[in-house]
């Protein structure tokens, strides 16, 4: 295929509001290098971490919940300071269009996806990674170069461009979660922040797994956790039943975190891969230390996890709940629906679609 000299993309010129997001039809198209593939995107799923990364809530100096940032930051990235511009997007579902010379196993026309956190260990850090579209571009952007040895064919999977393009970071992050914490058939697992794109693939994940799932979400979004596979729902303003759980997936953290201590059985695990309830934590050691609970901190997936998966995905084992489907050019509009908490599930972008899609 004919591969122009640019394209439409979405650029991250600077930490701040969504005046900091610049949509653009003239950013030249990537070059390829000699172990990397050229991929056109045919869509990218919206999540917190897009958001995190805008505002420069990665910034240490940064000690509140997302919505509550009013500060400016230097380095807010997960690695520290980025380079402006910058094209976000970790969450990829994209046609191969071209590959350096040096890369095999893939062809022209193959469907792929990646991890949204590429592995990178070094013997100082065993489970260092760079992240697309923080550490390097991104899927906002109707073309994007990934290094061959992170891509995953997903041609024949049954699942649509949009429904993998919810895969990466909400599945990968839930997956590498509960692989962590060792979660199991028997296990009892409760999952805060149950009704967003994380919380949903926990639920279905654990549930997949025999495990006897609880989701903390609001009302309004109760069904959708049910329908996952919880078992049972906990309104989030709602008291925690105490000495009650094995396992204990948090999204959330911030207020709430003391009260997860507590509902976990001596010797449980708690596992936490998000904060958009604040960072900042207290609890009774006490409570963690004399009830030997286990504390598991959990963004880095080896990809034997995240290969798993894509072997569900490719086998229609999983299906991520996609609540609605926007075109690039409306980012501000998705992202400020993510940020309201109305949908249940994943927002999706498709850059290749200038017609408002639901």
């Amino acid at each position: 295929m004919s591969i122009p000299a640019t394209m439409s993309g979405v650029y991250l010129t600077h930490h701040g509001g969504p005046e900091a997001l610049e949509w653009r039809q003239d950013i030249p198209v990537p070059v390829v290098g000699p172990d990397d593939v050229l991929v056109k995107v045919l869509a990218a799923g919206v999540n917190n971490t897009d958001i995190n990364t805008r505002i420069g809530w990665y910034a240490p100096e940064v000690t509140g919940a997302t919505e509550e940032i009013d500060q400016e930051v230097e380095a807010g990235g997960w690695g520290g300071a980025l380079s402006f511009p910058l094209i976000q997007g970790g969450d990829l579902c994209g046609e191969v269009v071209a590959l350096g010379k040096d890369v095999e196993g893939f062809a022209v026309g193959q469907r792929v996806t990646c991890p949204i956190n590429q592995p990178r260990p070094t013997a100082e850090n065993p489970v260092g990674f760079v992240a697309l579209g923080s550490e390097y571009n991104g899927a906002f952007a109707q073309y994007c170069v990934v290094a061959a040895q992170d891509l995953y064919d997903v041609t024949n999977s049954p699942l649509s461009d949009v429904e993998i393009a919810a895969i990466p970071c909400a599945f990968g992050t839930a997956a590498g979660l509960l692989h962590r914490a060792g979660v199991s058939a028997d296990s009892h697992v409760l999952i805060t922040g149950a009704s967003g794109g994380v919380g949903l693939a926990a639920v279905q994940l654990a549930s997949k797994q025999g495990a006897r799932v609880t989701g903390i979400s609001s009302p309004a979004k109760a069904d959708a956790v049910i329908e996952a596979g919880a078992k049972a729902t906990i309104d989030r303003s709602a008291a925690i039943p105490e000495n009650s759980f094995t396992h204990v997936i948090d999204l959330v953290a911030g207020d709430v975190f003391a009260a997860l201590i507590d509902a976990l059985k001596p010797g449980g695990h708690y596992a936490t891969a998000g904060a958009i309830g604040g960072p900042m934590i207290a609890a009774d050691l006490r409570r963690i230390y004399l009830r030997d609970i286990t504390i598991h901190g959990c963004t880095y997936q080896a990809p034997e996890t995240f290969g798993t998966l894509i072997d569900m995905v490719n086998a229609g084992d999983v299906r991520p709940h996609i609540s609605k489907t926007y075109p690039l050019s409306h980012i501000h509009e998705a992202q400020e629906d993510f940020q309201s908490k109305r949908y249940p599930g994943k927002l999706v972008l498709r850059p290749w679609d200038e017609e408002l899609a639901v």
